[in-house]
């Protein structure tokens, strides 16, 4: 048995609940008090805490989590307060019947990291902010080019994985995403999907990878409508580097 549930946080994140038979863990707790609420009624065994990078809004109620039971913490090498399990590319572990592979993906930050499992048959990826449903993380404190590698590693995953983000942008995103690819009929469905699940207020996410590599154009800098439209709007040379560094600067500013 496998569940994953978002838990809101703040005014878009989302912390996951991951639960099997023999436990539940969290993805990214922004806060702690939904999470604690469910520990003290004993709806769910928390085990242990997955982080993807540092940032406040991904880590801020670990440090509650911790001080109410010993859990295992995997996360980057970044010195966050209660991570006990640094993890870095390659690495594999296992939890709650779990196994987890782990993968750099620096842009966002330096010390990003996704978690990658395939259990029961469902191919699952926890990304944080480096990729999200039509878009991409902001690049904060690495490169554009980093972040365009970290997006080509996490694109070679298997196409019907899963992909769960730690923010619900969906639907932004795909406003910027018809501006870059006008003709995509997908994109435009797509689009129409989200905003009735925001009417909703339903979550868009999960998201799936085959999806993603014909609607987010952060995916798709190779694609001869977007190269065209990139070159001529921004002046940018002829190579998928350059149309995903324009790419992202445009986004930036939309």
């Amino acid at each position: 048995m496998l569940s994953i549930e978002p838990i809101k946080a703040y005014q878009d994140n989302y912390i996951w609940l991951v639960s099997t038979n023999e436990g539940s863990i969290v993805i990214d707790p922004g806060e702690s008090t939904e999470i604690l609420k469910l520990i003290n009624k004993n709806q769910i065994d928390l085990k242990g805490v997955l982080i993807t990078h540092h940032h406040f809004d991904h880590t801020n109620g670990l440090k509650d989590l911790v001080k109410k039971k010993k859990l295992e913490v995997f996360g980057p090498n970044s010195n966050i307060d209660g991570v006990n399990n640094v993890v870095r590319e390659n690495n594999k572990f296992s939890v709650i019947g779990m196994d987890f592979e782990v993968t750099e993906v620096p842009g966002h930050t330096l010390d990003h990291i996704a978690f990658y499992s395939l259990f029961e048959n469902e191919s699952i990826l926890f990304c944080g902010d480096t990729l999200f449903s039509g878009g991409c993380g902001r690049v904060f404190e690495g490169t554009y080019e980093q972040m365009f590698n970290a997006l080509k590693k996490l694109s070679e995953y298997p196409k019907n994985t899963k992909i769960f983000c730690g923010h619900e942008y969906t639907l932004s995103n795909l406003e910027f995403a018809k501006q870059v690819d006008p003709k995509n009929e997908e994109l435009k469905s797509e689009y129409i999907k989200a905003q009735n699940l925001g009417l909703s207020d339903m979550p868009t996410l999960p998201s799936n990878l085959k999806k993603e590599l014909k609607i987010n154009p952060f995916l798709r800098c190779g694609h001869a409508d977007i190269k065209e439209r990139i070159i001529k709007k921004f002046d940018a040379k002829n190579n998928d580097l350059e149309i995903f560094t324009a790419l992202r600067k445009w986004k930036d500013n939309f």
